[in-house]
């Protein structure tokens, strides 16, 4: 089934990019998210079946994710076809646009359903090669640095991870393996030189969190949302991060029963203090809508890495957290290219009074704020909530006090840029009065921000079981 994916991604992608008829792109387009949906459908009723002579396999934190995914898909290409013909993109703008979105969405999909090391890591790679062409779609000078930045750090970052998995091969040697497949590698761990495992984890860590964007790599993510597509930025906060967390969860569970597992602990911890850190800096002072969001983004990377550093809870919650994330982030950049719109910048002080010029839209972005800090009733007000029981359980008191100065600023930050945009009056130049914004526009932010509600405080039961089923394999 998932090679027949595969192979049905790339043909869509080529008659996405090479057939001129707008009518048959859009047939092309409709039977994209019928495959896309049929995969985790398929793949929740195989669980743990492994695909592709066992390269790949449905597990449940790839199912979780992938439902994650297919779900922004619609919406993505929905506002990508918005933005487009708003924009009036040449043809070919438009046919390279879809097409890398295509490829970019299956080279996610198989990272998450990746069942071994070695074929992570590639895949990895190929995301960043699908977004940069989505990075450079406006053509301008800024995007063109934005790219190359992002592809260059991203291909060091890659490299670090290989030479963590160089470092592993190392320590399963000792072992006596070889095989880089998940489900084999944690049996040859458990009596390995504990300085080839930390050296491992660091350098991954390091190399996967370019695309999760935890501190120290994420200024290219930042760089990457200020400059990209709307639509394209809504998945670079979250699905493609995803894809940076899967494979830093996998690392983590790697090595969760090896004598190293307090050393990761506390540098996954202190990797996110220090992400919550810079985040409330920059979003102090930062004055660019999209940017200010992008450190919203890496704010609650860290707060995710937090919850995995914790354990017990925290394992559930990390999960809870990202996927709620995913929901309201890519709301927000939908929003933003209404915003946009209207004002012709992104710059936070020419706009305002956003009530009186598109009312749906400014109920979606008040909606967002309360969402994003986690005031009730914010879905991720439960998620943050379980990630800071799970800290104070573990006895981080110190880390628990500094990151709730942090999230407190944090708070005041994105309130003192978000309520003047919704309430004050913009500078009159500013305002482009030929615009104006459908209310059904805003439908879908609506959706996925009551989504995010109702799987925070009513969660299915088969939802909640996949979390559980996803950690089993984690210390309790």
């Amino acid at each position: 089934m998932f090679i027949l994916y595969l192979i049905l991604i790339v043909l869509l992608a080529a008659g996405l990019f090479f057939i001129r008829n707008r009518k048959f792109r859009t047939g092309l387009l409709g039977l994209f998210l019928v495959l896309q949906t049929i995969l985790p459908v398929y793949g929740f009723l195989n669980l743990n079946t492994p695909e592709a002579g066992g390269y790949f396999s449905y597990d449940p934190l790839g199912i979780i994710l992938l439902a994650v995914l297919t779900i922004l898909s619609y919406t993505t290409v929905l506002h990508s076809w918005s933005y487009l013909q708003h924009r009036g993109d040449s043809d070919r703008n438009q046919r390279l646009y879809f097409a890398a979105l295509v490829l970019l969405i299956g080279a996610m999909t198989s990272v998450y359903l990746a069942a071994s090391l070695g074929i992570m890591w590639v895949l990895i790679e190929i995301t960043t090669l699908s977004v940069a062409a989505l990075i450079y779609h406006e053509r301008t000078h800024l995007s063109l640095e934005a790219t190359w930045k992002y592809v260059f750090v991203c291909t060091i970052g890659i490299t670090f991870a290989f030479v963590g998995i160089v470092f592993l091969g190392k320590a399963l040697q000792e072992g006596g393996s070889v095989n880089l497949a998940f489900s084999d590698i944690p049996r040859h761990l458990e009596n390995v030189n504990s300085f080839w495992l930390k050296l491992a984890f660091i350098f991954m860590l390091v190399g996967f969190s370019t695309k999760m964007g935890l501190f120290p790599m994420h200024t290219i993510t930042v760089d990457a949302h200020t400059v990209a597509p709307p639509p394209v930025s809504a998945f670079i906060s979250t699905t493609l991060m995803n894809a940076g967390f899967v494979a830093i969860f996998r690392t983590y569970a790697l090595m969760a029963y090896t004598p190293i597992l307090e050393w990761m602990n506390n540098i996954l911890l202190w990797s996110g203090a220090l992400s919550i850190f810079v985040s409330a800096v920059y979003i102090l002072k930062v004055n660019h809508l999209k940017r200010m969001f992008a450190y919203s983004t890496l704010e609650h990377m860290g707060i995710t890495a937090i919850g995995l550093a914790s354990g017990g809870i925290g394992y559930f919650a990390a999960i809870l957290h990202i996927t709620l994330h995913s929901f309201v982030k890519a709301s927000v950049f939908y929003q933003i290219d209404q915003v946009h719109r209207i004002f012709n910048t992104y710059i936070l002080r020419k706009t305002g009074s956003y009530f009186n010029r598109n009312l749906a839209g400014a109920l979606v972005m008040l909606l967002v704020l309360v969402s994003i800090t986690a005031i009730p009733p914010s879905g991720m007000f439960i998620s943050e909530f379980l990630v800071f029981m799970a800290l104070f359980q573990s006895g981080n008191l110190i880390a628990f006090i500094l990151i709730m100065i942090l999230l407190t600023v944090v708070i005041y930050a994105l309130g003192r840029s978000i309520l003047p945009m919704l309430f004050l009056p913009p500078p009159a130049t500013e305002i482009n009065n030929d615009v104006t914004i459908k209310p059904q526009e805003s439908v879908s932010q609506f959706i996925l921000l009551l989504l995010a509600i109702f799987l925070a405080y009513n969660p299915p039961p088969a939802f909640v079981k996949m979390i559980n089923d996803a950690i089993l394999q984690l210390p309790g």
